[in-house]
């Protein structure tokens, strides 16, 4: 059964930069029966406390959005807690939504699932056809392990739980961290913050070369949406990834970029004028990614939002929320 505007929905990672938007999408959209829950309410670490969560609030459905987060630095040296985290945030909620009888499930991946040296467009049967980028390596085998437990108890137990494959997002909400956050909130941040200080110089992590595929989260949250409303088992049926036994769908715009493009397409956004360097000596990671959503097309829903658009609000985001954006 798909999404209904009378199901009762939990959202898993509501304040995230996803989790948030699609709670924003989904209140736009005439679902209003969510039960959100903060770290302190909540621990999803804690596998005791999600079951009696689950059992007590009997959700309809989750929308699977926690999850620890990071860009390379951050996934390159705490390796063991990206792999241990996730894997038990994600193990707590999809099988104690089993353990629940939830009706639909829809998990969160990321991109970085892929080989990389996966053909491009990458496709969703592309999946374990060749090792993993090294550097997020931990995180990405949490995710993939995710992806299976919800493969898994789809066949054997005949659960309409499945997957998305989001690419690289951005948007309000999002960690602009210096150090912890993902490529583009961490351009913004420096960007934004050389601008205001009369900086004449910004240095920029790697060469600049690698090309990435970059998602206005708002956007991601409206695709996770309308997927959870469109797809029934004839949906899949009619998918190369489900012949294999396969139940994710990718999630972003098929358009990717330079990191030096980025950066100077954000330079111009914020009205930086100075100079834009890059330090070759750190990694570079995974020299191109851009996602085919060819099956997400089919199913009724392409991209809105383009870079350009979605830079400039945010940009006024972060502007605004500072003290939040620049969170740990």
């Amino acid at each position: 059964m798909t999404l209904k505007k009378t199901d009762k929905i939990f959202v898993a990672g509501h304040r995230g930069l996803v989790g948030s938007a699609i709670v924003e999408r989904l209140l736009g959209k005439g679902y209003t029966n969510l039960v959100l829950k903060t770290h302190g309410e909540l621990d999803l670490l804690d596998s005791g406390g999600v079951d009696e969560f689950l059992a007590k609030e009997k959700p309809d459905v989750i929308f699977i959005a926690a999850a620890k987060v990071g860009g390379i630095y951050a996934n390159n040296t705490f390796r063991a807690d990206f792999i241990h985290d996730n894997l038990t945030i994600q193990n707590n909620l999809i099988w104690g939504a089993h353990k629940a009888d939830v009706r639909q499930v829809v998990f969160l991946g990321s991109s970085c699932i892929y080989p990389k040296q996966a053909l491009l467009p990458i496709v969703e049967t592309s999946l374990l056809s060749g090792p993993l980028e090294f550097t997020n390596r931990p995180y990405a085998i949490a995710k993939i392990a995710g992806l299976e437990l919800v493969n898994a108890i789809r066949q054997q137990y005949g659960r309409d739980y499945f997957s998305v494959m989001p690419t690289n997002l951005y948007g309000p909400r999002d960690n602009f961290h210096a150090e912890n956050s993902h490529v583009l909130p961490a351009l913004i941040r420096r960007f934004v913050e050389a601008t205001e200080s009369g900086a004449d110089e910004v240095q920029i992590w790697g060469s600049g070369a690698p090309m990435r595929e970059f998602m206005y989260s708002l956007d991601c949250a409206d695709a996770i949406i309308h997927l959870a409303e469109v797809m029934e088992e004839s949906a899949w049926s009619l998918s190369e990834q489900a012949k294999v036994g396969y139940y994710h769908v990718n999630i972003g715009t098929g358009e990717d970029i330079t990191i030096k493009e980025t950066a100077q397409s954000i330079a111009q956004a914020t009205g930086f004028n100075g100079y834009i360097s890059f330090d070759a000596t750190k990694p570079d990671g995974t020299m191109r990614k851009v996602l085919s959503i060819d099956y997400l097309k089919s199913l009724g829903w392409t991209p809105k939002t383009g870079l350009a658009e979605g830079l400039e609000k945010t940009i006024s985001w972060y502007k605004a929320n500072r003290d939040l954006a620049n969170r740990v």
